[in-house]
Order: structure tokens, then sequence, then C-alpha cells
């Protein structure tokens, strides 16, 4: 049995739309939720750490089916934590601004230049893909999180991506 502590909102969604029982057959084991955000994970150890998987990726903002991608072997997580690099809630807020951009087209630009998935929740930003996917949004992440330019962090990723096609 694992235990795991998730954003009550996420909790709320997981129960709220019957998202509960379908993750529990796609995920081969129980899932119960207590005291608002604790998520009790019960199964086989396998099970169970694919699971802890898959709802962590739910808890930091990314649809189950898109969390659902970690079952893969191919499929690694990462995430971001704002709160590490900033010392304000206003500071996070502005940076949050920058790499969603202006009606999404930065973390849309992003997804689709690198292949990763990426979600915006809380005070995190997190990745879902290859090892390389995830290089190259990340590269294009920190230019934004450091203050760098849209034009310098598309230029990054853009050059890592050609790299990457030429097998450099």
């Amino acid at each position: 049995m694992h235990q795991l502590l998730i954003p009550t909102k996420r909790a709320e969604l997981l129960k709220g739309k019957g998202l509960i029982d379908s993750a529990q057959k796609r995920l081969g084991c129980r899932l119960e939720i207590r005291d608002e955000n604790e998520l009790v994970i019960d199964g086989d150890a396998f099970s169970e750490y694919n699971a802890r998987v898959v709802m962590q990726a739910f808890a930091r903002g990314f649809e189950f089916e898109t969390a659902c991608k970690l079952l893969s072997d191919d499929r690694f997580f990462e995430s971001i934590d704002m709160k590490q690099l900033f010392k304000n809630e206003e500071q996070i807020k502005r940076i949050k601004a920058r790499v969603i951009g202006t009606d999404g087209k930065t973390k849309s630009y992003v997804q689709s230049v690198s292949g990763a998935d990426i979600a915006i929740y809380g005070d995190t930003v997190s990745m879902i893909g290859t090892v390389d996917e995830i290089r190259i949004a990340k590269a294009a992440l920190e230019i934004l999180l450091e203050g760098g330019t849209h034009k310098k962090a598309y230029a990054i990723m853009e050059k890592a991506k050609r790299r990457l096609r030429e097998g450099r």
C-alpha cells in the first residue's frame, strides 16, 4: 500500500467524474481518496509503482489519459518547482504567464517542437515525454524561467531538435 498527497482540486476531479473507477481498471490496483487529498494506492508492487507515477503526473495537472503515457517504458515525468526558484508568488505568477504565453501559444509551441506534453499547475511546470523530448522542452523552459526572451528560448529549442534529427 502506498499513500500520496495530491491537491484537493485534483482529488475532487478524480472523484467527481467517476474517473477513479476507470483509473483503477487501467492501473490494475485499488485507489481510494481519504481526508480530501490523500490518495491510497493498493495492489501488487509493480501496479502500485505505475499507479503512483501516473497519479503524481495527474496531480501536477495532466489529464488522466496523458498521465497514462507514463505506463510506456520510454516515457518519463519531470517537474520544475518554481517555489524553489523564485521568492514570492508575484514572481511565480509572472513566470507562469511567460511559460503559458498569450492564449497558450508559448506552451503549445514548446509542446509541438519538443514533442513533450507540458502542464502548468500550482507552482510547477511539468513534462511528460521521452528523454530527448524532455531535454528539448526543458532547454526552452529554463530560458523562460531565467528571464530570457521567447525568441532565444525558441531558437535554442529548435537548434536542439535539429541536432537530434541529424543524429548529433
